[in-house]
C-alpha cells in the first residue's frame, strides 16, 4: 500500500513555458521534493503501520484512530514548517509558490502567517500565475481569519424559510458547517450538543450550515434528530458548491466559526472540549 502526502505541482503546464523553463521548474520541485523527503517517509511509514495495525483488528479502534491522527497532525505541521523554511530559503522560485499553496491546504492555522510568507516571494513568483492562483487563496481565507468581521448571508431552513445571519447578532454564535455524510462531523456533533445545552441560556447559539445534496434532504433532516442537533440549520443543498461555504473558503468538514454578538470571528475548528473551554473563557468571565 502507498501513501502521497506531497502536492508540489499544483499547475498543468503544457506549453505555457519554454523547454528551459520547464527544465528549471522541474529541478527547482526536485529540490523542494528533496527537502521534504525525510518528513515524508515518517508520514508514509506512521500511516502503513497504523492501516496494518487495524487490519490485524476485529473490532476498529477508535482510540487508535484518535492517537494516530494526533501523531499525523504532528508530522504534517512539521512538513508545513518546512515548506515554509524552503520558501523563505527559496523566494525567487516558482516551486516555492506551488510549496505555499499546499502549506496553505485545505485548513490553515493561522492564514496571516501565509499571506506574510507569501510577501516574501519575490515580484516575478508573486505576479507569475502560480503567484496569482495561491494568493487567490490566501485572500479567500483572510476574509474569515479571526479578527476579521463574519461575511453575512442568508440561506433556508428546513422548511425553506429565510435565516439571516444577522439576525444573531447580540449573541455568541457558533457557525458549523457539517453534512449528513460526514462520519467524523457525526462524531463530533454530541460536544456540539453538550456546548449547545450547557450554554444556550447564556447569550450563546449554534447554526449549522449543511454540505448535504438536493436528493439527500431527508437524510440531512434525519441526521439533525438523530444527532439531537435543537438549533437553526440551512442548507441550500449544493453539496461542495453551497453558497455559505464557498464564502467562509470551506473546503472540508467539520469546520466551525465562533462568532461574537458584534459579529467579529473570535475563534475557529474549536473542537470537544475546546469549545467548552473558549466559552466559558467568553461568556463566564
Amino acid at each position: 500500500m502507498k501513501f502521497f502526502f506531497v502536492v508540489i505541482a499544483c499547475i498543468a503546464y503544457t506549453g505555457n513555458l519554454s523547454a528551459q523553463d520547464t527544465a528549471l521548474l522541474a529541478k527547482q520541485q526536485g529540490v523542494l521534493k528533496a527537502a521534504l523527503a525525510g518528513v515524508d517517509k515518517k508520514l508514509e511509514d506512521r500511516a502503513k503501520l497504523y492501516y496494518d495495525a487495524q487490519a490485524k483488528k476485529v473490532k476498529y479502534d477508535t482510540i487508535g484512530l484518535a492517537q494516530w491522527r494526533y501523531e499525523m497532525k504532528l508530522l504534517k505541521d512539521d512538513r508545513r514548517r518546512q515548506e515554509i523554511a524552503f520558501i523563505k530559503a527559496h523566494p525567487d522560485y516558482i516551486a516555492s509558490a506551488d510549496a505555499l499553496k499546499d502549506a496553505v491546504g485545505y485548513l490553515p492555522d493561522d492564514i496571516s502567517i501565509y499571506d506574510r510568507v507569501f510577501k516574501g516571494l519575490s515580484k516575478a513568483v508573486q505576479k507569475s500565475k502560480e503567484g496569482i492562483s495561491v494568493k487567490k487563496t490566501i485572500d479567500a481565507f483572510m476574509l474569515v481569519r479571526i479578527g476579521a468581521a463574519a461575511p453575512l448571508f442568508t440561506q433556508p431552513d428546513t422548511a425553506g424559510h429565510a435565516i439571516n445571519l444577522k439576525d444573531f447578532r447580540g449573541k455568541y454564535v457558533l457557525l458549523d458547517f457539517w453534512a449528513s455524510w460526514c462520519g467524523p462531523c457525526r462524531e463530533e456533533n454530541p460536544n456540539v450538543v453538550k456546548a449547545y445545552q450547557q450554554f444556550r441560556d447564556k447569550n450563546f447559539t449554534v447554526l449549522s450550515v449543511s454540505l448535504d445534496k438536493a436528493d439527500k434532504k431527508d437524510a440531512w433532516i434525519k441526521a439533525i434528530n438523530d444527532d439531537s442537533l435543537t438549533w437553526n440549520h440551512v442548507s441550500d443543498l449544493k453539496y461542495w458548491d453551497n453558497a455559505v461555504a464557498k464564502l467562509y473558503a470551506i473546503r472540508s468538514v467539520p469546520q466551525n466559526f465562533l462568532i461574537d454578538p458584534g459579529g467579529t470571528i473570535v475563534a475557529a475548528n474549536l473542537r470537544g472540549e475546546e469549545l467548552i473551554k473558549k466559552l466559558q473563557e467568553l461568556i463566564l468571565h
